[in-house]
């Protein structure tokens, strides 16, 4: 790797938001020798139709390593909150707020405040919260606050109210798919029986670990691939009209107005995979 090690922090709501929204770039950040850490702002421990509680939050964290393993990332950590009651208050806030300091980033990556799930919004209402008093050193004294906010991004979503999401950043991950496939495929307990039971189809699961991957493969495929047909010129923005208009999965990413505001150069360089 040439020039600075960055520091990277994805922050999702569960122990899967991070693979499942960033994990390719994630893959080629380690790749790259930049530090890049998961976090999960609650254990996951009602993500279950069969199994909940402790049973069910220590066997997500063991998911949450396995995949960290396969991403090469420094670390997944999985915070002690119950799932499904996740509230962005003072006390949250401020756990956040040392947790982040302590990893010190140059780039955080989380939800936007926008979405289907409460534990998903409070996520990014956190981490919007948390923004400013990183630099704050009154707040949260015995931790050292940081000399300058990181850039915030935001994952990709569909929802349009109150404001639809724009893909300033998008990342073109083919080389690196089947790693990310295979890093969702260590959280079987959401791929494999929760997801599939409450949508119904759990009677089209495979039982064995080979076929179940190739299944995973068509059931995600098309997800992964919308960011780059939804936002190719951004694609070619970055790349260039050949690799841009090649790539068939991407990862897209929006610029918070609560970090650090990034020029162009900034981006090349929190992105350095751009080429």
């Amino acid at each position: 790797m040439s020039g600075e090690r960055l520091r990277v922090l994805v922050i999702g709501a569960h122990p899967d938001d991070p693979d499942i929204c960033c994990g390719g770039a994630a893959v080629l950040w380690a790749a790259a020798g930049h530090v890049v850490t998961f976090v999960s702002t609650t254990s996951g421990d009602t993500g279950h139709h069969a199994i909940g509680g402790i049973e069910l939050a220590r066997r997500r964290q063991a998911e949450a390593r396995a995949s960290a393993a396969v991403a090469g990332i420094a670390d997944y950590v999985v915070l002690d909150n119950h799932t499904g009651e996740l509230e962005p208050s003072v006390a949250n806030r401020r756990a956040l707020i040392r947790l982040i300091r302590e990893f010190g980033p140059d780039l955080v990556l989380s939800h936007r405040p926008y979405d289907y799930h409460p534990d998903h919004r409070a996520t990014g209402q956190m981490v919007m919260d948390s923004s400013y008093i990183l630099t704050v050193p009154n707040m949260v004294a015995l931790t050292d606050a940081l000399l300058r906010q990181p850039v915030i991004l935001s994952f990709s979503d569909s929802f349009t109210r109150p404001c639809p999401f724009r893909a300033d950043v998008v990342v073109g991950i083919d080389g690196v798919i089947e790693r990310k496939l295979d890093m969702v495929h260590c959280h079987v307990s959401q791929v494999y029986e929760w997801l599939p039971y409450n949508q119904g189809i759990l009677e089209r699961v495979p039982a064995g670990d080979e076929d179940r991957r190739r299944w995973l493969a068509e059931q995600y495929r098309e997800r992964f691939e919308l960011p780059a047909r939804s936002y190719r010129e951004k694609l070619v923005e970055r790349y260039g009209s050949g690799r841009g208009q090649a790539f068939r999965f991407a990862e897209a990413f929006e610029v918070s107005e609560y970090g650090a505001q990034p020029e162009e150069k900034t981006i090349r360089r929190l992105f350095p995979f751009f080429g």
